[in-house]
């Protein structure tokens, strides 16, 4: 029996460490597995503080797009088009002529304000002249009262005069001096006198109505001229209104584009008759474009006005990258202004995570070397590491 255990014990297999071979293949095994770990603790490592120094503390939306404070043109008088001078996507800059409408109409019109101007600073001159012989008038009445006083102190003399020579010849009439008939003319003489100075009176009288005649003809004309000149009277400024409207409306038959930027939405041909008020185009303000970023409500933690954003789009591809400004965070969310507004209160409500708008401001410089169209996508992140 001890024979055969020692037969068994000698026929089994040698154990792995007695097998030069197998051991250093398994060292080599350990050591390739020792520098793996290294390697991927080292990247672990290496990533770790890759992400701390320049990902950590950045909030990433690809929920971004592109806009902008597009000029809708539109027609401010109405008329026929005569000319368009721009087609759809060409590009303009402010004060460039658009359109020009028939301006027939608006000539005519200006032409009448004109005449009506004229016309009133006619009548305002009738008035001045009119205030200025009214005066003459008033001064003449005044001369002619003067004069009728003059006649009746003269009058009242020579009834004096005519009184004591009656008196003088009925004194003396008793004693046969003076004939009855010199009597009798002396009295008709005093007679005569009383009615000459009756007449100064009453011509005196009349030469004050007329004078007061005169002077409420001098204030009526001088009220529509007191106070006022030929440019400052009021239906010689209203003509002046009227002219500078109608000048106004035909300068408006040439529009003109109010902004630099692309020619959009075009909606006027030649021949077409445009009303006061229609949209015509809209001018897009490339160089002026903005994005909305809509970044969830969680991720508003540390979002601030003022800070740097970084921008790329799709329509350029990663190789242009924007930078840009967080200017203004929007008042609510997309769903609470939409037209039908999501109703919570229902029993089958189920919770979503909202979104809300940030506006980012684009630097000038890079807009115009790489111009954005309004509506593309953009991916956005805002670095919040300087809100610490």
């Amino acid at each position: 029996m001890a024979e055969d255990t020692a037969a068994i014990r000698t026929d089994a297999p040698l154990p792995e460490d007695a097998d030069p071979a197998a051991a250093a293949r398994s060292a080599k095994r350990r050591k390739a597995l020792r520098i793996l770990a290294i390697v991927v603790a080292s990247a672990a490592i290496l990533w770790a503080g890759w992400y701390y120094l320049t990902q950590a503390g950045r909030v990433h939306t690809d929920n971004a797009y592109v806009g902008a404070d597009s000029a809708q043109v539109t027609a401010l008088v109405s008329g026929p088009v005569k000319e368009v001078r721009v087609a759809g996507t060409q590009a303009v800059k402010k004060g460039d002529i658009l359109v020009i409408l028939d301006d027939a109409d608006q000539r005519i019109a200006l032409a009448d304000a004109e005449a009506a101007l004229r016309q009133a600073r006619q009548r305002y001159g009738q008035a001045s002249a009119t205030a200025q012989a009214a005066r003459a008038r008033v001064a003449a009445r005044g001369a002619d009262i003067a004069q009728a006083q003059a006649r009746l102190r003269d009058a009242n003399a020579a009834v004096e005069k005519a009184r004591a020579e009656f008196a003088r010849r009925e004194s003396i009439a008793g004693t046969g001096a003076v004939s009855g008939e010199e009597l009798a003319a002396a009295r008709a003489a005093l007679q005569s006198a009383q009615a000459a100075r009756d007449l100064a009176a009453a011509g005196i009288a009349a030469a004050e109505a007329t004078r007061g005649s005169a002077s409420g003809d001098l204030g009526a004309a001088e009220a529509v001229v007191r106070g006022t000149t030929i440019d400052t009277a009021p239906d010689v400024a209203a003509a002046q209104a009227r002219v500078d409207k109608a000048r106004l409306d035909l300068e408006r038959t040439v529009i003109r584009a109010p902004v630099d930027g692309i020619v959009t939405n075009k909606q006027v041909q030649v021949g077409q008759r445009v009303a006061a008020g229609a949209p015509i185009m809209i001018i897009v303000p490339v160089d002026a474009a903005y994005v909305d970023a809509n970044f969830k409500e969680s991720q508003f933690g540390h979002i601030r006005i003022g800070q740097p954003v970084e921008l790329v789009s799709d329509y350029y591809g990663g190789d242009v990258v924007y930078t840009g400004r967080v200017t203004g965070i929007a008042g609510g969310t997309g769903a609470a202004f939409s037209l039908i507004p999501a109703q919570n209160a229902t029993g089958n409500w189920v919770k979503v995570v909202q979104r809300l708008p940030v506006r980012i401001t684009l630097d000038r410089e890079q807009l115009k070397a790489h111009p954005l169209r309004v509506g593309l996508s953009m991916e956005a992140t805002i670095d919040t590491r300087g809100d610490d």
